[in-house]
C-alpha cells in the first residue's frame, strides 16, 4: 500500500475542495493514484446527490456578469440547501466562476456541458454535492444580448440584467438603475402593451373579487373599505373610457358646488388619479409603467427618456427570494 503524504492530500484538496479526511481516505482507497482518488470523490458526490435529489435547495447565491464590450450578460443562481453554505466565500467564488463560464455559452444545456477545470459543469456540481454534503444545482439561468447590457446584484440573492437599444452617455448608470428596479419590483413584462387580452380579463375579475372580499372584512371591523377599480390596466382605458371618467369628474365637481371656471385646474388631477387607480396591474408587472424606485414622481419610462434617444429592449431576473 502506497504511503499517503500530507502534500498529496493537500493537492487533492486543492483540486476538489473536499475535506482533508475525505481526501486522505480517497487516496488510501486509490492506493495513492490521484486521478482514481478524484473519481472516488466524484462517485461519492453522485451517491449523495441521488439521496438528496428531493431536498429543497432554496438558498444559494445569485450573480450576474457581462462581457467586456457590454453586449452580453448572464444571470444565474447556484442553489444549495442552507444559508450557512451560501455565505461561504468559496461558494460565492464558485458561483462567480460558473457565471464567467456561462458567458461563453448560448443555453443552459450548453453551459452544463461546458468545461470547468477539466470536468463538465454538471460533474462539478455533483462533485461539490459530495464535498459540501448538500444538494447543489443551477437554479435560475438567464442570458441577455443587446447593443448594451448592464446588471445589478442585490445581496447575492437577486440578479438582474437590462438591455439597452444603444450605448449612450452614462449607459452603465442607466442600465444599473433599471436593473435595480427589476430586482426590487419584479416586473414580468416590458410594457402594458405586452399583456394578452385574456390575461387582463382574468386578472381584472380576480383582483376585483379579492378587493370586494377584503372590503367585507373591513366593513365588519368598522374600517374604511378600499376603492374597487373598474379596470386594472392602461390597455383597458380607451378614449371612450377616459371621456366617461372626465364626465363623471365634472358631475362630481358640480355636485360639490365647485365653480365651473376652476374645473380646468382640478380635472387633470382627478383624471390622473383615475388612471392611477385603474392601472394597478401595470404598476406591478410592466417595467416601463412602474413608478421609478429612486423617484416615485416619475415612471421608469420617464426616467429612461431622460437619457435621450435610448430604449429598454429586454430584461432578465434571477431570484432566490
Amino acid at each position: 500500500m502506497a504511503k499517503i503524504t500530507a502534500a498529496e492530500v493537500n493537492k487533492l484538496r486543492q483540486a476538489t475542495g473536499a475535506g482533508m479526511m475525505d481526501c486522505k481516505n480517497a487516496l488510501v482507497e486509490a492506493d495513492g493514484n490521484m486521478d482514481e482518488a478524484i473519481t472516488i470523490l466524484r462517485k461519492k458526490g453522485q451517491k449523495i446527490a441521488e439521496k438528496r435529489a428531493d431536498r429543497d435547495s432554496s438558498e444559494g447565491v445569485a450573480t450576474a456578469k457581462v462581457n467586456d464590450d457590454n453586449t452580453k450578460g448572464v444571470a444565474i443562481s447556484l442553489n444549495c440547501e442552507t444559508d450557512f453554505v451560501a455565505k461561504n466565500d468559496s461558494y460565492v467564488e464558485m458561483a462567480n466562476k460558473f457565471a464567467e463560464i456561462a458567458l461563453g455559452t448560448s443555453s443552459k444545456e450548453e453551459f452544463m456541458a461546458a468545461n470547468y477545470e477539466g470536468m463538465t459543469v454538471q460533474e462539478k456540481l455533483i462533485e461539490q454535492t459530495g464535498v459540501i454534503g448538500e444538494k447543489i444545482e443551477i437554479g435560475g439561468f438567464e442570458i441577455l444580448e443587446a447593443p448594451y447590457v448592464g446588471f445589478y446584484v442585490h445581496g447575492n440573492k437577486i440578479a438582474a440584467l437590462t438591455g439597452l437599444s444603444k450605448e449612450v452617455e452614462n449607459a452603465e448608470e442607466l442600465a444599473k438603475d433599471v436593473s435595480m428596479q427589476v430586482a426590487s419590483m419584479g416586473a414580468s413584462t416590458l410594457s402594458y402593451k405586452d399583456f394578452d387580452a385574456d390575461y387582463i380579463e382574468s386578472e381584472t375579475e380576480a383582483r376585483i373579487a379579492a378587493i370586494e372580499k377584503e372590503n367585507i372584512e373591513l366593513g365588519r371591523l368598522g374600517k374604511t373599505p378600499k376603492n374597487v377599480p373598474q379596470f386594472i390596466s392602461r390597455a383597458q382605458l380607451t378614449p371612450e373610457v377616459l371621456a366617461k371618467a372626465e364626465e363623471d369628474a365634472k358631475a362630481e365637481l358640480k355636485a360639490e358646488g365647485k365653480p365651473e371656471q376652476i374645473w380646468d385646474r382640478i380635472l387633470p388631477g382627478k383624471i390622473e388619479r383615475f388612471i392611477s387607480d385603474n392601472t394597478t396591474l401595470d404598476h406591478e408587472k410592466a417595467l416601463l409603467d412602474q413608478n421609478f424606485i429612486k423617484d416615485e414622481k416619475k415612471s421608469v419610462s420617464d426616467y429612461v427618456k431622460s437619457y435621450g434617444d435610448v430604449e429598454i429592449v429586454d430584461f432578465k431576473r434571477v431570484s432566490l427570494v
